[in-house]
This record gives structure tokens, C-alpha cells and sequence, in this order.
């Protein structure tokens, strides 16, 4: 376990080797799963301020449930996520003529039809950030569904905290990482 500031990570953070493989996985990471991706507050209010501009970026039978109020859902704890279709998919998606999932989200910013990126979860996953008592955890989430961009990433030697430089940064900020870095020197 690494401590840096107030976040505790673990050590597959800067130990486990990924870069994201889509095509073996389709996207698989927003289908699969028993609740939407966690969003913070703000990511939730512009997702519910701006759900008609995504409209031509996500399927229909997702529009139609952020259309009706459920641009995001809130868990038993409070937590925000979010919604799913079906219990399945995420609400934000489409899938392409291969069968790959896309987010919406991401797709209307990159267009410049909205002001912000997918959200900070989904943008570090397979890292997952939980909120404790007095920390932050950063922990990495061993799923099968990422076991090709598990591969690709020991063939490309790229570490997970590496391939996520930019969502880390955008997260915990440069200095942050530039202390993992250091972390992973004296662990080396």
C-alpha cells in the first residue's frame, strides 16, 4: 500500500501492466456490472443540464430514460451513478456497426457539442476510487473482461498508472503523480 497525501493505493497501481483493448472488449466495461459508473455531483448536474445535446451520440432507448428525469440514479448510500438500461447497459452509450460500446458522453465532447469528458470514473477505469473516512482509495479492479488489455499492456510495457497518466492528473493533479512516480522508482 502507497500513501500519497490523503489517498491510500495499492500497489497494482503501479505494479499491474494495461492499455485498454476495445476491440477484444467491445466496451464491455459499460454493459457488464450491477450499477451505472459512479459520477461525482457536478458530473451530474451537467449531465442532467445537457442530456438533449447527447441525443444523436446514444441509443434511443437511452435518451428516452434521461429524457424522463433519470439522468442519473443515487444509490442506498447516496452515491450517485449512472442509469442503467435494463439493469444492463449504460444509459450514455451506443453500439457501432462492429458491435463496439461508445460513449456518448465522450463522443459530444470530442465533437464540441458539450464542455465536459465522460466522467473522471470511467475515464481512470480499471482503477476504481472509493471515498473511506479520512482517505481516498485507489485500488485497481481485476476483471475479465479486461484480461486482453491486460495482455496488450505486459506487450506494450505500458503500466495501468502510465496508460491513465492524463485521468490521474485530471483527478489528484500533477504533483500527485509526479509522487507516484517516485513511488514507483524506490518500488523498482
Amino acid at each position: 500500500m502507497i500513501i500519497i497525501d490523503k489517498t491510500l493505493v495499492s500497489n497494482d497501481v503501479i505494479e499491474r501492466k494495461f492499455t485498454c483493448e476495445i476491440l477484444s472488449c467491445k466496451g464491455g466495461c459499460c454493459v457488464k456490472g450491477d450499477i451505472g459508473a459512479p459520477l461525482e455531483l457536478e458530473e451530474a448536474e451537467k449531465l442532467k443540464k445537457n442530456y438533449k445535446k447527447l441525443k444523436k451520440y446514444i441509443s434511443e432507448t437511452g435518451f428516452n430514460l434521461l429524457k424522463n428525469n433519470q439522468s442519473f440514479v443515487e444509490d442506498e448510500n447516496g452515491e450517485l451513478h449512472t442509469p442503467l438500461i435494463n439493469d444492463k447497459e449504460c444509459a450514455y452509450i451506443k453500439t457501432d456497426k462492429k458491435g463496439i460500446v461508445k460513449c456518448g458522453i465522450e463522443n459530444a465532447y470530442n465533437a464540441g457539442e458539450i464542455d465536459f469528458d465522460k466522467p473522471i470514473s470511467c475515464q481512470l477505469y480499471p482503477l476504481r476510487v472509493t471515498k473511506l473516512k479520512n482517505y481516498t482509495a485507489v485500488n485497481y479492479h481485476d476483471w475479465e473482461i479486461c484480461n486482453a488489455g491486460c495482455v496488450k499492456g505486459e506487450n506494450d510495457n505500458i503500466y495501468v498508472f502510465e496508460f491513465l497518466k492524463s485521468a490521474l492528473i485530471t483527478k489528484f493533479g500533477s504533483d500527485w503523480y509526479e509522487k507516484l512516480l517516485a513511488e514507483k522508482k524506490t518500488n523498482t
